[in-house]
């Protein structure tokens, strides 16, 4: 019987996710005995064809050519998973949904006309079904080898969705907002990382996106008591998760321009 194809994918991103993948080091040689890695270009340029039993992909959607890709990888792929924050919510370039892009596209290239781009930087799950989307900006080790092992063991991934606030609590990291008024993003930003800015003193920045239970009506007036005016509390949500955090508050104002288009999985 052969080994399960897995294959890693590419779209609109930096790349720090599937760096991930290859940081688990050990684990990585041990994997790698576990399964054909038969796509996967970061680590080699030796690329099998599909179907592929796991596919990975890192990155939004930001072209044509980036919406057509993803629908040619889901017809490959008997289970897909996204990884990190621009595959699973469209990453810190869906900024871009807040302004004029045609505007951007002027400004900043001499021939506008030969980049092909669409208005918005989108999650994968808003083109194509999506088996489980594994958060993060950039993704943890752990939670990455947890979910390739559950999925090739025909599991459900185990991880979380509770808050970054819970790891603060299990590591003793005393809550910099009550302790010093800091501004931070843990009780509404999904648990994952550790807590590592709480920490070393420093707020959360969100960058695993809304946890399984968000309450952005009682955060806010907590950042602003911390000194944030309407301006500062918008720019220290419009980072990695930009859209889905606005589409969290959407909910709750009825303004539905940023509505999340898709059901929160991990």
């Amino acid at each position: 019987m052969s080994a399960p194809k897995l294959a890693v994918f590419k779209l609109a991103s930096c790349d720090g996710c599937q760096l991930t993948l290859l940081d688990c080091e050990d684990e990585l040689l041990t994997l790698a005995g576990q399964v054909e890695i038969a796509h996967f270009l970061e680590a080699s340029s030796a690329v099998e064809p599909g179907p592929y039993d796991l596919s990975l992909v890192e990155g939004s959607i930001t072209t044509p050519a980036d919406a057509a890709r993803i629908r040619e990888i889901r017809a490959q792929s008997r289970r897909l998973v996204t990884i990190g924050a621009c595959a699973t919510a469209g990453g810190i370039q869906a900024l871009r949904d807040f302004a004029d892009v045609e505007e951007f596209r002027r400004t900043v290239y001499a021939r506008p006309e030969y980049v092909d781009t669409l208005a918005t930087s989108t999650p994968v799950s808003a083109h194509v079904d999506v088996d489980f989307e594994l958060r993060g900006c950039p993704i943890d080790r752990g939670r990455l080898l947890e979910v390739i092992t559950a999925h090739l063991a025909g599991r459900k991934p185990d991880v979380p969705d509770h808050s970054v606030c819970f790891e603060c609590k299990r590591r003793g990291t005393v809550c910099v907002t009550v302790a010093h008024g800091t501004p931070c993003l843990g009780p509404v930003t999904h648990a994952g990382c550790g807590a590592i800015c709480p920490a070393y003193g420093r707020g959360c920045y969100g960058c695993f996106g809304p946890s399984g239970s968000v309450n952005l009506p009682a955060l806010i007036p907590l950042l602003r008591r911390d000194g944030m005016d309407e301006r500062d509390t918008e720019r220290f949500l419009r980072t990695f998760n930009a859209t889905a955090f606005a589409a969290e508050q959407s909910k709750h104002t009825g303004n539905g321009e940023h509505t999340e288009s898709r059901e929160h999985r991990s």
